[in-house]
Order: structure tokens, then sequence, then C-alpha cells
């Protein structure tokens, strides 16, 4: 008898922590929440690609190549118009070397199962005296870490492909670190 509510006990409890977890995640991806977002990158190759990370930044990132320092800040917000989707926008700044660089982002986030964020997007940037700007279509996949009501941490992939080749007709994978607050 006593194993048997024992094993009732630890059954009730395993069940509540489940639906408490569910609980904050679902309540953080909810319709008329707000998301705000920033994200710090590591790009798969060095030299020009390295560079041309940065050249359309909305998060946070510092890169030295060939004695040039690239360094950017910015972030990302967002509106979950429906549960688990949320429509983003963002801003960044870059001093590329002298050179001042404008970032913005427009796309889409979508929570699968209210855990697992898939983002598309579109983002560029004006280049002060470039002639071509960049623009790139975004795909992002991860997983979100819910650290309590309000954070959350968003390891995951992203692959950028250029839509100017006269900027670039190079593609960017990168491995990204997210940090997001929930409201």
């Amino acid at each position: 008898m006593k194993k048997l509510l024992l094993s009732a006990a630890i059954a009730v409890l395993g069940l509540s922590q489940i639906n408490a977890q569910e609980a904050a995640t679902g309540g953080q991806t909810s319709k008329g929440k707000w998301l705000i977002e920033a994200n710090t990158g590591f790009s798969a190759g060095g030299g020009e690609i390295g560079l041309l990370q940065h050249t359309s930044n909305t998060g946070f990132g510092l890169v030295s190549v060939d004695g040039m320092t690239i360094w950017s800040l910015g972030a990302e917000a967002g509106y979950f118009v429906m549960d688990d989707l949320a429509i983003k926008a963002g801003l960044g700044y870059t001093d590329y070397d002298g050179d001042s660089v404008f970032s913005y982002k427009l796309g889409a986030k979508y929570y699968i199962m209210s855990k697992v964020p898939v983002q598309i997007d579109f983002n560029g940037a004006s280049i002060k005296d470039f002639d071509e700007n960049p623009l790139w279509l975004g795909l992002q996949g991860g997983y979100a870490i819910f650290l309590g009501e309000n954070v959350s941490i968003e390891p995951g992939l992203r692959y950028s492909h250029s839509l100017n080749e006269d900027f670039t007709d190079e593609s960017i994978f990168e491995v990204r670190i997210g940090f997001a607050l929930h409201f």
C-alpha cells in the first residue's frame, strides 16, 4: 500500500510539473504578447564571409579580419498576432571599419509546440558611400529554453541567402544564440 501511495504521489507531482511547464511556455507565445530579442551569430566562414555577416546585422557582433574590426548593435521586436506566431521587425547599427551601416529586418517567427522557433525574414542594410547594399532572405530554426515567465534563450541555426548578387552572391550559414524577453 505504501508503494502504491508513493507511486501515486510521484505521478501527481510529475503531472503537475509538466502542466506548470506547459502553462509557462504556452503563455509566453500567446496572442497579444510582445517579444524583444537580441541575437549573437557565429558564421561558418572567415574572411569575406565573416565580414559579410555583419553588413546586415540586427544583433550583437564583433569580428576582426586582416586588421579590420567590425562591431554591431541591434535588437528585434515582435507581436504575437495569434498563438505562437509573431510578426517581427528589427533595427541595427554596424561600424564597418569607419563606415556606418544601418540594418533592418522584417519577418515572421512561429513557435512549433510553443518551443521550437522557426523564422523567415528579409533583412538588408544601407551602407554609407556604397553603390550596392545587401539584401538577404533569412531562414532560422532553433529551440526555446524558457528560464521563467519572461525570459528565453534560443540557440539555433540560420541561413541567409543573398538577394542582391551585385553586392555579393555568397550565402551565410550561422550558429546563433538568441536572448528574448516575453511580455
